[in-house]
């Protein structure tokens, strides 16, 4: 395994930091999942991530443009009609994203299992009380 050189990410001014900050945003998995299977609207991009606004499903769009993960094609159409898709450099994170949605799905019992105990053990160390 190569030596990395020290500090990286962890410099605050190295510029992984924003890439990573991006790459661990939840839309940002979630768009380049929904754009895995090719050019898609995006209408139909907001239709199928549930929950994403048009100014986030926007702006998140244009930030995996500007780091070259996803293009946009615009056609002379009435109206203008706009299409994404994943560019190479971003089919070269399909894995890893990939891996992240399985591992969750794989986990998430574990999870709420850890989430109650440690709620639980909160409230009672401190008094708390559940909300209904």
């Amino acid at each position: 395994m190569a030596a990395r050189r020290p500090g990286g990410p962890f410099v605050a001014t190295c510029p992984t930091r924003e890439l990573l900050d991006q790459l661990a945003d939840k839309w940002s998995v979630l768009l380049l999942l929904a754009l895995a299977d090719g050019p898609v609207r995006f209408n139909a991009l907001k239709r199928k991530v549930e929950g994403i606004t048009q100014k986030m499903l926007g702006q998140t769009l244009r930030r995996l443009e500007r780091n070259g993960l996803v293009e946009r094609r615009a056609f002379a159409t009435v109206p203008v009609t706009v299409e994404y898709e994943v560019t190479p450099l971003g089919r070269s994170l399909y894995g890893i994203v990939d891996a992240l949605r399985n591992w969750s799905i794989d986990h998430i019992g574990g999870v709420k299992k850890a989430r109650e105990r440690f709620d639980s053990t909160r409230d009672h160390v401190h008094g708390r009380r559940e909300m209904p």
